[in-house]
């Protein structure tokens, strides 16, 4: 579980099509306000509108939404899916327009480590040295040059021009970087700038593949595997655009006819998934109606696990933990009504707990505002009273990486002892309320050992509760490849075409 707003898809439109691999690492930014002022929120909106620079010549408006969304992620610690789409509507972006807004975005912000090196071996100076808004136009340009088919002379005049918009003072200079990067391919750089491929292989991997380098290793750490060609196969897939997949909700809505309705296709492995072709998903009728929502795949498999697992005895009482946004809440309680089983969503947030409830609306859900750890002292959260317990925990979110491109840029290894923490004491929390023989399920997006099998293998050792693990592949569609050994599964962008969703189940004895 991460926040809503990374949940949330990336924008999809057809029409611009980039060319070549991604690739690409550099510091991470230094977030906050920067030396304008003001105080912004998620979405980019500033309550403090002196913050704005005036503008100079005219930029066209698709890249002037780009630059004005990557400005707001690293200026304001925005969401760039919150703050593009409502400035593509601001600015009557559309069709090829707005797809071509869409992959600047996205792409320049997957690849900012790679761009950051090579902007500052071009510029001959730190990028810190660089005022922030002449910096967010150079990596708009710099991708454009050496991840696109755009011309290179449109390329450097289109940004020169933006750089003299927002910083009116940089131009020439701007116009000398781009010049600059403009003369060497994307490979060429590489070469020059990476550390050598045999004696740093982290460090080569993390800067062609535009990943921190403890992000690289904890993924190497996490395949298990001496087979170098299956790192980089995950890393190129997390920088690739990933599928809108939808969730037809069970008994409102079938997979098959849901894909003919919205143009899409069925998915590969989970009963309820649709692969949505393109168009946004907000326009979708059966989004409004509530016969879908949008989840990645990975998310569908593994909250239905949870319901596939064998109980004898009552089956009548579910609990979701840790609910919000309410993706894996919605498809729960869609099967539990179709089985006389009522969930309870918990979720600490006030606004999370309230898009929790708009996602279950019409479903047997009761949605509670609590924290998930006073199991036992809140009588709405009673010890061995629920059969079937999903604990979707908070996370690095490392394993959708392909979905939120500035998150690996904010996350830092020092997080996970918090993070960590929390997850355990979650789990636990999670195990004394199910009753004896009751199913607890343990989910993660993120694939570091310390958050799944450190956290599950702690947890289940200090529960206080006698527990087993079972076996959670027999819980996964059959004919599922790569779930490796069991009894958890690991699912991976580059295997499943899944987000990298961690599953345990433990029963309690």
């Amino acid at each position: 579980m991460t926040a809503p707003e990374e949940r949330q898809p990336e924008p999809r439109q057809a029409g611009f099509h980039p060319a070549g691999p991604r690739r690409s690492p550099a510091p991470p930014e230094r977030r906050g306000n920067d030396r304008r002022g003001g105080d912004r929120g998620r979405d980019g909106r500033g309550r403090d509108e002196r913050a704005a620079r005036p503008r100079g010549p005219a930029t066209d408006p698709a890249r002037q939404a780009a630059y004005d969304t990557i400005a707001a992620v690293h200026r304001d610690d925005a969401y760039a899916n919150l703050v593009l789409p409502r400035l593509l509507r601001d600015a009557q972006l559309y069709g090829r327009d707005a797809a071509f807004a869409t992959e600047l975005t996205y792409g320049t912000l997957r690849v900012r480590g790679t761009l950051d090196a090579i902007i500052a071996a071009a510029a001959g100076r730190d990028m810190e040295r660089i005022d922030p808004p002449a910096r967010d136009a150079l990596r708009l340009g710099a991708y454009q040059l050496l991840y696109t088919r755009v011309p290179a002379h449109a390329a450097v005049s289109s940004t020169v021009d933006l750089v003299r918009s927002v910083a009116p003072g940089a131009a020439g200079f701007g116009n000398a970087v781009l010049r600059e990067i403009s003369g060497k391919r994307l490979d060429d750089w590489i070469a020059q700038l990476a550390p050598d491929e045999e004696t740093d292989p982290v460090g080569y991997l993390a800067l062609a593949h535009s990943h921190p380098e403890w992000i690289v290793r904890a993924f190497a750490e996490a395949l298990g595997t001496d087979d170098r060609s299956d790192l980089i196969r995950l890393l190129i897939e997390d920088n690739e655009a990933p599928p809108v997949h939808l969730c037809a909700r069970p008994g409102l809505a079938d997979a098959v006819a849901l894909a003919d309705e919205v143009g899409g296709a069925p998915g590969a492995f989970s009963p309820y998934a649709v692969y949505l072709g393109q168009g946004s998903p907000g326009d979708l009728a059966a989004i409004h109606q509530g016969r879908a929502h949008v989840q990645d795949e990975g998310s569908q498999l593994v909250a239905a696990a949870l319901a596939q697992g064998e109980l004898s005895g009552s089956d009548s009482r579910w609990l979701d933990l840790c609910a919000g946004p309410g993706g894996k809440s919605a498809l729960l309680g869609a099967l539990a009504a179709q089985r006389g089983a009522e969930l309870t969503a918990v979720e600490v947030s006030e606004h999370r707990s309230r898009l929790v409830s708009q996602a279950v609306q019409g479903l047997p859900v009761t949605v509670l505002t609590a924290d998930g750890r006073t199991v036992g002292e809140d009588p709405q959260l009673p010890e061995g009273g629920f059969d079937r317990v999903l604990v979707d925990a908070p996370c690095t979110g490392l394993g959708s990486l392909r979905r939120r491109p500035e998150s690996r840029w904010r996350r830092q290894p020092s997080d996970l002892s918090q993070l960590t923490r929390l997850q355990r004491e979650l789990l636990t929390a999670g195990l004394r309320a199910a009753r004896p023989g009751g199913l607890v399920a343990y989910v993660t997006c993120s694939p570091h050992r310390v958050e799944t099998h450190v956290t599950v293998t702690e947890s289940a050792r200090r529960a206080g509760v006698p527990v087993d693990f079972v076996d959670a592949r027999e819980l996964l569609p059959a004919g599922m490849p790569g779930l490796g050994d069991g009894p958890t599964v690991q699912l991976w962008p580059h295997r499943h075409g899944t987000d990298a969703m961690f599953l345990a189940v433990l029963r309690r004895t």
